[in-house]
């Protein structure tokens, strides 16, 4: 995957764009390249006999011969960084045995820069580099040290409350990579106070799961019912552990 994505990262070639995808994003090379990889490695797993289906960002649904187990594939998660040459993206592939994201039983995120993986699995934890996930513990205990954020500048004014309260912002541009570090205690709290899709965060929301994260919308109701689907959308409030996000669902009061 990453031999395929960053040689053409903040290319010319690597930014062509191609038509609308499944999920409404217009198409680069670098994500036609990125989900040839990935399509490659399953149309070999499935010609040893195995069954399932496929959901990519790119192409749609495909099936193996069976619905379930589904495999949810965002080929470059922050694409937009990975056209511009900032290298800030992510391969991410959940593994779902029913049609929400509770249903997620595996997740696998790349860091496709450093070459760094997270992965978990359902009841028997997440790794980090091969290494148990831990969570860095908090540092300050008035103040949110650290608050990721996943916006538009429209979207920061929801957030404010939030932004008010924090010593300092992040903004990745990319969800997968943004949760996973919210599971590791690098982010105190992350949110998404603008709809973003259900699908991107599935891996990276069962990393948080599994270390004992919450993770809601900005006004307090599960994320582990909404369809795994490619047109789910929902706002993201997120932390590693339910005190910070029971202070950050407070700090927030009740959202018009």
């Amino acid at each position: 995957m990453r031999e395929a994505v960053l040689p053409l990262a903040g290319t010319d070639a690597g930014g062509v764009r191609f038509e609308v995808g499944a999920g409404g994003d217009r198409t680069l090379e670098l994500d036609r390249a990125a989900e040839a990889v990935v399509f490659t490695d399953l149309t070999a797993v499935a010609g040893h006999g195995e069954t399932f289906s496929v959901l990519s960002e790119e192409s749609g649904r495909r099936s193996f011969g069976s619905d379930y187990p589904l495999i949810l594939v965002d080929p470059v998660d922050g694409s937009l960084n990975a056209k511009q040459g900032v290298p800030v993206f992510a391969l991410m592939l959940a593994a779902l045995d029913g049609p929400t994201i509770d249903d997620t039983f595996a997740g696998y995120v790349l860091n496709m820069n450093n070459g760094e993986a997270w992965t978990a699995i359902r009841k028997q934890g997440a790794w980090r580099a091969g290494a148990p996930l831990l969570v860095t513990p908090r540092q300050d205990r008035k103040r949110i040290q650290i608050l990721g954020l996943e916006s538009s500048p429209k979207g920061i004014a929801v957030a404010r409350p939030l932004v008010e309260r924090s010593n300092k912002l992040r903004i990745l541009g990319s969800m997968a990579l943004s949760i996973a570090h919210t599971a590791a205690g690098g982010f105190d709290v992350f949110c998404a106070p603008m709809p973003v899709r259900v699908f991107d965060m599935a891996a990276s929301l069962l990393l948080l799961s599994e270390v004992g994260g919450v993770a809601t919308d900005m006004r307090g109701n599960l994320i582990g019912p909404l369809a795994a689907s490619l047109d789910s959308r929902t706002t993201l409030l997120c932390a590693p552990t339910k005190e910070l996000h029971d202070e950050a669902l407070e700090f927030l009061g009740p959202l018009e």
